[in-house]
């Protein structure tokens, strides 16, 4: 079978640092002559980038690597991989190749890297390749990703982190922070811009922290740098811990115009007890003031965040909190979560677990607030004019799609001349997230 014959198929799990580490092993995969192809089943290769936040990514993740076995029992010469966050986990790698032992390669998140030289050594015998790097290694600056979301474009600029949210796995599967060098992060963001790309975002657990991650400058100083570069661009980044946000940091977004006026960050909750519970080193006070600073330098900054209800020994005091807390702030949008107990979390031994249907009944009076917010914000569009970068198109709209500097979504009718171009539209109407307009020159 010759190289051009050779297909993989990647399934995606979590966030977007896993959509970004997906590009990097389509990277790979290139680099070894296989192309992508969407249908699973005429795969060579198929590659479970997998994700451990929350039980219902992992379970689904069993579910789909389960309904491989029969394809793989017809099609023996089929390579199926698992890696990513949830193999990392500690015994969490026998456990795969124990409840699916048709599985050739196992891998974690510290080696991710070396995938290619995995497929090489499975391809030369009949035993599964499984190898899990139990410490973080460097930071790996010559990856060559085939990036699939033009013209959006992901950098990683930091990896791991160093907080511990005692709710959260991910200390434990991607490690301690390590950043990147300045220089090669500016260096990859201009040669993206000279391909064409219109909107970079900067991706790390905790972009803030990018100089005590050993970074070379600080984050405001690094957003600055990529700001200068020549060209129509938009500048993203996520996340941001509330702790570590700064004054600089609003600055350099009230300075910069490529860098949009919105951020995401995530406060989890507003009752002061449970942030400590969660050891989200701030009260709700903190968070307070770091919008209020956010907004002396950005007025119109849209904020995003994400909240989580039912946390261990949450009272409905501690929820009513939170939905103050997110009525003072006035999100732009949420992410909003149940609470996920995740084993090897400090949050997981913690007692006061709370009953399914208190914490089902929070979240639809949470995610009933955050849409009347949402809401809201649409609504101020409506006969206003306003800049979309044009992503793509809808099939099921029949209308071409892109986003707003706030992150708001637009539809209108177009052609595919306007994907990776700016485009005014008028908008006519908003629908909750979603605004329709026709464009206008």
């Amino acid at each position: 079978m010759s190289n051009a014959e050779r297909h993989y198929h990647i399934v995606t799990y979590g966030c977007q640092m896993n959509v970004h580490d997906s590009e990097r092993i389509a990277g790979m995969l290139s680099e070894l002559g296989y192309t992508q192809i969407d249908d699973i089943g005429l795969a060579d290769i198929v590659v479970f980038n997998t994700c451990c936040i929350r039980e219902n990514a992992e379970n689904h993740a069993y579910g789909n690597i389960g309904m491989l076995k029969k394809l793989k029992a017809a099609r023996r010469d089929m390579i199926i991989a698992v890696g990513g966050c949830m193999p990392q986990q500690i015994g969490k790698a026998d456990v795969l190749h124990k409840k699916f032992p048709y599985v050739d390669i196992i891998f974690g998140t510290h080696n991710l890297g070396k995938l290619k030289d995995y497929i090489e050594l499975k391809q030369g015998r009949k035993k599964a390749v499984i190898e899990i790097q139990e410490r973080e290694g460097a930071v790996t600056e010559d990856d060559r990703p085939l990036r699939t979301s033009y013209p959006n474009a992901w950098i990683n600029i930091m990896y791991g982190c160093n907080n511990f949210c005692s709710y959260c796995i991910v200390p434990y599967v991607r490690g301690r922070e390590r950043s990147r060098r300045s220089e090669n992060v500016i260096a990859e963001a201009r040669s993206l811009v000279g391909e064409g790309y219109k909107e970079l975002t900067l991706l790390g657990q905790n972009v803030n922290s990018f100089a005590s991650g050993g970074g070379d400058v600080t984050f405001p100083e690094l957003l600055r740098a990529i700001a200068a570069i020549d060209g129509k661009f938009r500048l993203r980044f996520m996340t941001s811990h509330p702790k570590d946000f700064s004054e600089e940091l609003a600055r350099a977004i009230a300075g910069e115009p490529k860098i949009c006026n919105c951020i995401h960050l995530p406060v989890q909750s507003g009752s002061d007890r449970i942030l400590k519970a969660m050891n989200r080193k701030y009260t709700s006070a903190d968070y307070l003031r770091k919008i209020d600073i956010l907004r002396k330098y950005v007025p119109d900054c849209a904020v995003t965040t994400d909240l989580i209800v039912g946390f261990p020994g949450e009272t409905d005091e501690d929820f009513r909190d939170t939905l103050a807390l997110v009525k003072k702030v006035g999100f732009s949008s949420a992410f909003t979560f149940v609470y996920s107990k995740r084993e090897g979390t400090a949050a997981a031994k913690m007692p006061g677990q709370i009953p399914e249907e208190v914490s089902k009944a929070r979240i639809m009076e949470l995610v009933e607030l955050v849409n009347s917010l949402t809401r809201e914000h649409s609504a101020k569009y409506v006969g206003r004019t306003c800049e979309i970068l044009c992503e793509g198109y809808d099939e099921k709209r029949g209308l071409y799609l892109g986003r707003d500097e706030y992150g708001r979504m637009g539809y209108f009718k177009g052609d595919d001349s306007l994907i990776g171009s700016f485009v005014n539209i008028r908008v006519n109407e908003a629908n909750g997230v979603s605004l329709m307009g026709e464009t206008v020159k």
